[in-house]
C-alpha cells in the first residue's frame, strides 16, 4: 500500500475503529519528523446521541480513560492496517486542544456553555458565552433574541476560564 497515506486516510481508519465507542475523531493530521513520521488524531465526544432537538444542554468532555482506550483501539488499528507501510511512526491521540479553533458546528455544539472569542464574517469578534447551538445558528449569552448564522462565524477559540460561573471548575 501507499506508505504516504493522507491525513483523510487515517482519520478514515481511526473513525472507522471506533465505531459505536461513543468517541469520534475530529481530526487527524500526518507529518515527516526526521526518519519517523507524526500521526495526530484528534477525538471528541460522539453527538449522535443527542436528541435532535437538544441544542443547549452540555456534552462532557472525554475522559482519560475514553482517551486511552481510544488510542489502544486506534494503534491496533493503524498497525493491522498497511497504509502506513514499513516506516516507522509515531502516533499521538487526544482531545483537541484549547488553541484548536473551533470550525464545525459539532465542535461549536460541543462547547454550549463555555466562553468562546468568535470572529464573524463581518470582522467583528465578541467574546461571549455560547447558550445553544442549532444547526444553522448559535446564540450567546448576552444577546439571547439574536442568533448568529454559523456560516457567518469564520473563527472561534475557546477562552480560559479559571472560576467558571456553572460551577464546573472544581
Amino acid at each position: 500500500m501507499d506508505a504516504r497515506p493522507s491525513p483523510e486516510t487515517i482519520t478514515q481508519l481511526a473513525s472507522d475503529a471506533l465505531a459505536g465507542t461513543g468517541v469520534v475523531v475530529d481530526g487527524a493530521t500526518l507529518q515527516q519528523a526526521g526518519r519517523r513520521r507524526l500521526v495526530r488524531v484528534f477525538l471528541a465526544r460522539d453527538l449522535t446521541d443527542l436528541p435532535t432537538d437538544d441544542d443547549t444542554s452540555s456534552v462532557e468532555p472525554l475522559t482519560l480513560d475514553e482517551v486511552a482506550q481510544a488510542t489502544r483501539t486506534v494503534s491496533d488499528a493503524l498497525d493491522a492496517s498497511d497504509h502506513l507501510g514499513e516506516a516507522p511512526y509515531t502516533l499521538e491521540v487526544s482531545s483537541a486542544g484549547l488553541d484548536r479553533p473551533l470550525t464545525t458546528r459539532d465542535q461549536l455544539r460541543r462547547n454550549v456553555g463555555r466562553l468562546v472569542r468568535l470572529t464573524l464574517a463581518d470582522g467583528t469578534t465578541t467574546t461571549d458565552r455560547i447558550t445553544s447551538v442549532g444547526a444553522t445558528a448559535l446564540t450567546l449569552e448576552t444577546a439571547p433574541d439574536t442568533p448568529v448564522a454559523l456560516a457567518d462565524v469564520t473563527r472561534a477559540l475557546v477562552q480560559v476560564e479559571f472560576s467558571r460561573p456553572d460551577g464546573k471548575d472544581d
